[in-house]
């Protein structure tokens, strides 16, 4: 099979969905998600979180977050491949802002966060500090990777019409 320029709109249209949406998961985890948890006995929202972190998990969910940090990959690489001044330079910003900001920084901060809660027992004192700490830091670095999906899926859909 041959790689065509509807093949390549294609992945930049995924590429560019697939950032929003997952911008949009992201975001409401940043605006409204947490702040329930955190209102929360630490008990009840250590509880919660640990369920959605497990449901989250899934294959519809991880198809979208991987599979757009795939797309993203092709699409930088392409974009190297065949340098057109701004829409290649679109395209190279929108998918380094997944791939570091979202992607990245989900493996590096968010996921070892959520490890260390999954074995946490939400009846203990360390587990409520735990949770305190987590409420914090994991909600920073949402942030961060709500900011960057949101950047990322705006930066393609502008290359998408350059």
């Amino acid at each position: 099979m041959q790689f065509t320029p509807q093949h390549y709109f294609v992945l930049k249209l995924f590429s560019a969905l697939g950032c929003g949406l997952v911008a949009g998961v992201f975001f409401a985890f940043s605006t409204f998600v947490m702040n329930a948890l955190a209102r929360l006995q630490p008990k009840e929202g250590m509880t919660a979180m640990q369920s959605i972190n497990i449901t989250a998990i899934n294959p519809l969910f991880m198809g979208i977050f991987v599979g757009t940090a795939v797309t993203c990959i092709f699409i930088a690489g392409a974009s190297l491949l065949n340098w057109y001044p701004s829409k290649s330079a679109y395209l190279l910003i929108g998918s380094l802002f997944y791939l570091v900001g979202a992607f990245g920084v989900t493996i590096l901060f968010n996921v070892p966060l959520n490890e260390a809660l999954a074995i946490a027992d939400p009846d203990s004192a360390n587990g409520a500090s735990l949770w305190a700490n987590y409420l914090a830091n994991w909600t920073v670095w949402n942030h961060v990777r709500t900011i960057s999906a949101i950047l990322a899926s705006a930066a393609i859909t502008i290359a998408l019409y350059e």
